[in-house]
């Protein structure tokens, strides 16, 4: 070949395009680095169980000191099970809101599918289309704001039982155990609205409370058999596999019972309430039915539907809403200044009105930031509802796989003090004057989540929580029993499904001279 036909031949195009493909190639392969997978943060673990023996009495607090000394997201195994436990507020922004399609799923659970209906509900449901139909149920026609509203009458109603009721307890001056008194309040609000009646005396009434009561034990408690497949005939043995079906009949039952008693109702035109049809606030079974009768959504609803988003509100709305205004009462009680400047914006704002009504909410803003600091402190589900991941996927440069459960702690997050000043204090002023709010947008503060699978009751669960609060320290004075002072206050939390008081809330109540 002539030096001129080497040279076209060098200079071709084609060639030089091969050729470049090909040193490419060749420098890939000699001087890069192998593309190796970020590991997580993860503290050593045990062969077989993983990391369970490390998760003390309780979970949030446990999971919190492991975070300060393995970062924000810390992979974690509980037996065969992959966990990421997320403790910042910029973490649970990529999980809740960047990536929160991947994450919106629910992993599978021995408890939620004896329990709760085989994931027909909303809270455990996984991911797809069942769950989207039953959930726009939820936010369109039983929580929607109007709906919230509409029910003011039955907050209200119940609101001025639970004061007379504390007015006669204050005259004997003996303690009153007021953890019981609100966890009444809470059942007695959301019975009302949920199914139309209360359920708080007689046989009836006791074995319901005692099974919710139950319920909420087993949906908060431990299955081995979740993480160590091989090991589920545990349950069998301690007698938990029996006591879940046991719940779980009665439940039904007593669910059973409501339902035909309102498809019997709405066949006579008579509603919940006994009254014409039309004539009184529809209940959610109510509503519910009249949804499977017109399917007005497009898809069908089955009893089995109805019970499960019942059961669903029943657990969701009684125990966190009780547990939220017992938590802010005791923080009240340990801080006198604050307690005292409540009283003022209360009594100022309400004059000499018997009661703080709903219209008053609005201007009561010292009010809303002692209750969003009661919180930050004392979320009610510490540790939300565990989320799985959909698919492979990267956050912050870690890389995790798909089938990975995930666990957001919000109590980590709300005294994280890199996004809180003296983060560990009661000090509401600190929601005075700026937007942070629970709906799910500030990541450093989400006792209800965020994203897909944030909670749609949380509008109604503070309706409750406000009108109860404002009245309870707008009539009364409040002491701990026998002059005790406010350090004496016994502030342990108790496990299960909410993080509870571990012992009940026993004060001494003053009715307030107007």
């Amino acid at each position: 070949m002539s030096s001129v036909g080497l040279l076209s031949l060098l200079f071709h195009p084609l060639f030089i395009t091969s050729l470049a493909v090909f040193l490419s190639l060749l420098f890939k392969k000699f001087f890069t680095a192998p593309n190796k997978k970020i590991s997580l943060p993860s503290p050593s673990k045990l062969p077989i169980i993983g990391n369970l023996h490390q998760i003390g009495y309780l979970p949030h607090r446990s999971l919190k000191i492991m975070a300060q000394n393995h970062g924000s997201l810390m992979l974690l195994h509980f037996g065969i099970v992959p966990v990421l436990v997320v403790s910042s507020a910029d973490a649970a922004c990529e999980i809740m809101k960047t990536h929160d399609l991947i994450f919106a799923s629910r992993p599978k659970s021995k408890a939620f599918e004896k329990l709760l209906y085989n994931y027909k509900d909303v809270a455990a449901a996984p991911y797809g289309e069942y769950w989207r139909q039953m959930r726009s149920i939820c936010v369109f026609h039983l929580l929607n704001k109007k709906m919230v509203e509409s029910f003011r009458k039955v907050r209200e109603e119940e609101t001025t039982l639970m004061v007379e009721k504390i007015r006669k307890l204050s005259s004997s001056s003996l303690p009153m155990n007021l953890s019981e008194i609100v966890a009444t309040l809470s059942n007695d609000v959301i019975c009302r609205v949920a199914i139309g009646k209360k359920y708080n005396g007689g046989d009836c009434g006791t074995r319901f409370t005692k099974l919710v009561k139950e319920l909420e034990e087993l949906l908060g408690g431990f299955n081995l058999g979740d993480y160590l497949p091989w090991l589920a005939w545990v349950s069998r043995v301690n007698g938990l596999d029996a006591q879940q079906e046991k719940v779980a009949k009665g439940l039904d039952e007593i669910l059973d019972g409501v339902v035909r008693e309102h498809i019997d109702r709405l066949k006579n035109g008579i509603d919940a309430h006994g009254s014409v049809q039309g004539e009184e606030q529809k209940d959610f079974v109510d509503v519910l039915l009249s949804i499977q009768k017109e399917n007005t959504t497009g898809f069908s609803v089955d009893p089995v539907n109805i019970k499960a988003i019942i059961l669903d509100v029943l657990v969701g709305g009684t125990d966190t809403t009780s547990t939220t205004v017992e938590w802010t009462m005791a923080e009240l009680l340990r801080h006198p200044k604050v307690m005292k400047e409540l009283q003022n914006e209360l009594r100022t704002v309400a004059g000499d009105k018997s009661y703080i009504t709903e219209d008053n909410l609005a201007m009561l803003h010292y009010l809303k930031a002692v209750i969003k600091e009661s919180l930050r402190l004392h979320p009610p589900l510490p540790l939300l509802v565990p989320r799985e991941s959909t698919k492979d996927v990267n956050i912050k440069g870690y890389d995790i796989e798909a089938k990975t459960q995930i666990y957001v702690n919000v109590y980590a997050i709300g005294t994280d003090p890199t996004s809180w000043e003296h983060a560990e204090e009661f000090l509401p002023d600190r929601f005075l004057n700026n937007s942070i709010d629970f709906t799910g947008h500030h990541f450093q503060f989400t006792p209800f989540g965020a994203g897909r699978r944030g909670c749609p009751g949380a509008g109604f669960a503070m309706a409750i929580t406000e009108l109860t609060l404002a009245n309870l320290i707008y009539k009364f004075d409040w002491a701990l029993p026998g002059g005790a002072g406010e350090q004496n206050l016994d502030m342990t939390e108790s496990t299960g499904l909410t993080a509870r008081k571990k012992f009940p809330l026993t004060v001494v109540s003053t009715p307030y001279s107007f």
